[in-house]
């Protein structure tokens, strides 16, 4: 762990020492100091002599650690205490929850400036238009290489080595613990090779750009400089893959702070260089400035990966092959990783329908769309901070046989996810043409293009919950040991639905056909993962689920409607996005308490909760 939390899991207390003080995790403190730890020095109930300290290893072994496998392993009590009872889980995850809601906020803030940078440079027209189609490529990389595919790929596999590593360290000294750990051996056989093949398809992209460009945008009317574009973003495929990796072994140790600084680090490459560049190289600079955002995310990660994982060997040296074998991973075998590959290039495949259809419309829609959807899906990003955090609690539990756990937990996510979501919705279709206008219109942003961009972006906010949804109910599917093909078969069919419904709408409604298209699509898709995760994987009550939703979005039209009145009210469009954002919550909440939706009446015990928690996590 970094310095996100006021304790780190160790691979073994030094020597005389008490155990170590670790959360609810699946990589516990070795339970004993192995002999040759610490100075060789033998622990305080151990026998002098190397042998009596195996023995005692062993044997403290039996009573703390389960027999073999995956299962729940039980932590350690504190240092300098009599009892037997852990560090509550749930202070480590409201601290965890409010460091990463922090640095994500903040990532928000920095995406906001770089999207306002390259509207006040670049303007809504053929320039951006171009980036904005070479941008296609690093939007589904991030979405296939950190935010879905990998995390749901190497999180529950390094869960499942972390638990095999502390069922398999008493009695073994420092240097041949180090050399089987699972762990180690994990990241020694799929690192490089993931390195290799993503340089390579890096490497392919760059060779065929043109046919690239030519297959997102065939109506592009001068194509020459999306492809020098497109160029330069590619490069993204490798350094989004070793960062996706990075953040997936860090938030499976625990560590949340460096792997939600991604886009922090991410969004100060791409504005600076824009900034530094923009007069020499035009909209190249933000192809640049993409480039080398990537190159940062992968750099911000990299001492806290060394410190708590480590590059290991290709091979457990000296182990029996049995051992070998079983530790080795097998995430390369199709069986299990189609499903998830095959889930986030359909999640990601809307970006890529609407560019397509989008691009024999007039100079200006793409880009409209683009503005339109990076702001609306603000609040879905920020709601799926809670599931970002208890991804891995959830994969523990599962790789336990802790079902009732992952349930409770999965409902939890489940209603605060929709809560929170919910309100940025009423908030943005509400508001909509204000935020525009704050956010964007200055410089080759014209308001006209406020109007359009707003007009569709209240479309787009349609499928915001359908969105939110989906991120959170995704993750139980693939907490699993081997993942299921029905969420990719639930983003198949709401994929076909946009597609279906998008060229039939984009005839006569231009982009807010394509919106619309994307909002059902979605929603399509958040329906069938919904009444499919609790036969399948966790018995939710999927009626409770529901219904807590339905009253949920109630409460949000009554905000939504009272911000659309309200809002052109006030002439001053910052002094009036900034009382609609006391306004709508309040009239959300009013509206809550109307139709004693539950989940609203209880919020108020359940932040003085959380706020309760973190401070004794301080």
């Amino acid at each position: 762990m970094t310095d996100t939390t006021p304790w780190r899991p160790a691979s073994g207390p030094p020597a005389g020492a008490g155990p170590a003080r670790v959360p609810a995790t699946p990589a516990p403190a070795s339970p004993a100091a192995p002999h040759g730890s610490a100075g060789g020095r033998p622990s305080a109930d151990a026998p002098a002599d190397g042998r009596g300290v195996r023995v005692a290893a062993r044997a403290r072994a039996a009573r703390r650690e389960p027999a073999a496998g995956p299962g729940p392993v039980r932590e350690d009590p504190p240092a300098g205490t009599s009892g037997a009872a852990p560090a509550p889980l749930g202070r480590f995850l409201a601290k965890a929850a409010a460091v990463t809601a922090g640095l994500t906020a903040a990532g928000a803030v920095f995406g906001l400036f770089r999207d306002q940078t390259i509207a006040h440079l670049f303007g809504a027209g053929h320039d951006s238009d171009a980036f904005l189609i070479a941008w296609t490529v690093p939007e589904m990389a991030s979405t296939l290489l950190i935010e879905d595919a990998m995390a749901l790929l190497m999180v529950p596999a390094f869960s499942q080595a972390l638990a095999r590593r502390a069922a398999a360290r008493a009695g073994l000294t420092r240097q041949a613990a180090r050399a089987q750990d699972p762990v180690r051996l994990l990241v020694g056989a799929t690192l490089p090779r993931l390195t290799v093949f993503l340089a390579a398809i890096a490497s392919l992209l760059v060779l065929a750009a043109p046919l690239v460009v030519a297959v997102l945008a065939p109506g592009l009317p001068d194509p020459e400089l999306a492809v020098e574009c497109t160029r330069m973003t590619a490069l993204t495929v490798l350094s989004f893959g070793i960062a996706g990796y990075f953040s997936a072994a860090l938030r499976a140790h625990r560590s949340f702070v460096p792997p939600a600084a991604i886009y922090v680090s991410y969004n100060v490459g791409i504005i600076g260089t824009m900034i530094a560049l923009h007069a020499v190289w035009g909209v190249r600079a933000a192809a640049a400035g993409v480039a080398a955002g990537g190159v940062l995310m992968v750099l911000v990660q990299l001492p806290a990966f060394i410190r708590n994982v480590g590059f290991g060997p290709p091979r457990a040296k000296g182990a029996p092959r049995s051992q070998r074998d079983r530790d080795r991973p097998t995430l390369i075998a199709f069986g299990l990783i189609a499903p998830v590959i095959f889930f986030a290039v359909f999640r990601q495949s809307q970006v890529l329908v609407e560019r397509f259809l989008a691009a024999s419309l007039p100079p200006g829609a793409i880009s409209h769309l683009n503005y339109a959807q990076k702001v609306a899906q603000m609040p879905m990003v920020l709601s799926l901070m809670i599931c970002t955090v208890t991804f891995p609690v959830v994969a523990q539990a599962m790789a336990g046989g802790e079902r009732e756990k992952a349930r409770r937990r999965v409902e939890q996510d489940l209603a605060l996810a929709s809560l929170a979501v919910l309100v940025g919705s009423a908030l943005v279709i509400g508001y909509a043409p204000q935020i525009i206008q704050v956010l964007f219109e200055r410089g080759a942003f014209t308001h006209r293009d406020t109007l359009a961009t707003a007009s569709v972006m209240r479309v787009y906010a349609l499928g915001l919950l359908g969105h939110c949804l989906v991120g959170a109910l995704s993750r139980p599917f693939f907490s699993t040991a081997r993942p299921t093909w029905f969420p990719a078969l639930a983003m198949g069919a709401g994929l076909l639905v946009n597609i279906v419904a998008g060229a039939f709408a984009v005839r006569w409604w231009g982009t807010y056909g394509i919106a619309a298209a994307n909002a059902a699509g979605i929603s399509t898709t958040a329906a069938l993962l919904l009444t499919g995760l609790g036969s399948r994987i966790v018995a939710i009550q999927v009626r409770r689920v529901a219904l807590s939703i339905g009253r949920l979005s109630v409460a949000a039209v009554g905000a939504c409607g009272t911000g659309w009145i309200a809002g052109p009210m006030i002439p001053d469009p910052l002094l009036s996005a900034a009382l609609g954002c006391l306004l709508v919550p309040a009239m959300f909440g009013a509206c809550g308490m109307a139709i004693r939706a539950l989940e609203i009446t209880a919020l108020p015990a359940q932040i003085a909760q959380m706020t309760q928690r973190f401070r004794n996590a301080r």
